[in-house]
């Protein structure tokens, strides 16, 4: 049986480790906070005190962190990751990090002989409690075939996207499109108000047309009753719009729209609205349009 470290139980981490214990792998997680792990526990997993003892005897290591300096912490750090796992196994780091760390992490296994995948996800908490999620991975084609079993128990759509540092590029473009989406659905429904249309009635026509998507069909009804409640929180997507900012610079490339939004983004959050969906795009557009309404934190 394949024994997996998984470290990072949290919003997505937790489900998603949940689902490998039932897809039939021995799963030993590890989390900063006890609680996460005992949920791990509960769904049949085994609990780690350590990032040592998470990977001890592990074929497959796999992360999901917060952030860049997460990952290069718990990976890279002396007491971590790439101290204590075994040389022949697997390291998939599937958080959403910056492409120029994932090669940095793929550079550093290398070097102690341990394949490694960046293999960022889409499709939210829901995504990961169904094993749904799109998975983008970058890395060796043979690391990504002997991966995929696994990968496979937690998506829907798992595809090799490139070489290291290919998943979390493809994973930054998803997030430019989610952000610019939003923003667009946000200005439709503050114009559709404005006009006094049934705007229940025009989502409905909407998204059976043209401007469906994804996003109309996932987020529309929250930003209709004014629900923020987090699937993916604004303090998230911040950070991920840095990510596609500054990739984007870095490779000389024009994002006129994504960098507005970005700011948009950036606003949202200086204002104290970071804990809430991204859907929570829409009070910014109300507020520009000076129809601001009062919500709930």
């Amino acid at each position: 049986m394949t024994t997996i470290g998984f470290i990072g139980l949290g919003v997505m981490g937790g489900p998603m480790a949940a689902n490998l214990v039932g897809a039939g792998f021995d799963v030993v997680g590890y989390n900063r906070s006890p609680a996460k792990v005992e949920a791990l526990v509960a769904a049949g997993g085994r609990g780690a005190t350590s990032v040592r003892e998470a990977v001890d005897g592990a074929d497959v290591v796999i992360s999901v962190l917060p952030d860049s300096p997460d990952v290069e912490a718990v990976v890279l750090g002396e007491d971590g990751v790439f101290a204590h796992v075994a040389s022949e196994a697997l390291f998939v780091d599937m958080s959403t990090i910056k492409p120029d760390v994932a090669r940095k992490v793929a550079e550093a296994g290398a070097e102690r002989g341990v394949r490694v995948l960046d293999a960022p996800v889409s499709g939210g908490e829901q995504g990961a409690i169904d094993a749904k999620l799109s998975i983008m991975v970058g890395g060796d084609g043979g690391a990504f075939a002997a991966a995929k079993p696994v990968l496979d128990a937690m998506g829907a759509t798992v595809v090799h996207v490139g070489p290291a540092g290919a998943g979390q590029t493809v994973k930054a473009s998803n997030q430019l499109i989610v952000a610019g989406v939003i923003e667009l659905v946000s200005e439709a429904l503050v114009f559709l108000d404005a006009h006094g249309v049934d705007r229940e009635r025009a989502v409905e026509v909407l998204a059976g047309g043209l401007a469906g998507s994804a996003i109309l069909d996932r987020k529309a009804a929250g930003m209709l009753t004014r629900s923020f409640d987090p699937g993916f929180r604004v303090d998230l997507h911040h950070k991920d719009l840095g990510i596609v900012t500054s990739a984007a610079r870095e490779a000389g490339v024009a994002i006129p729209l994504g960098a507005h939004v970005a700011g948009l983004m950036a606003s949202l959050r200086a204002q104290g609205l970071g804990s809430l969906d991204h859907s929570a795009l829409l009070l910014q557009v109300e507020q520009l349009s000076g129809h601001s309404h009062d919500h709930e934190q």
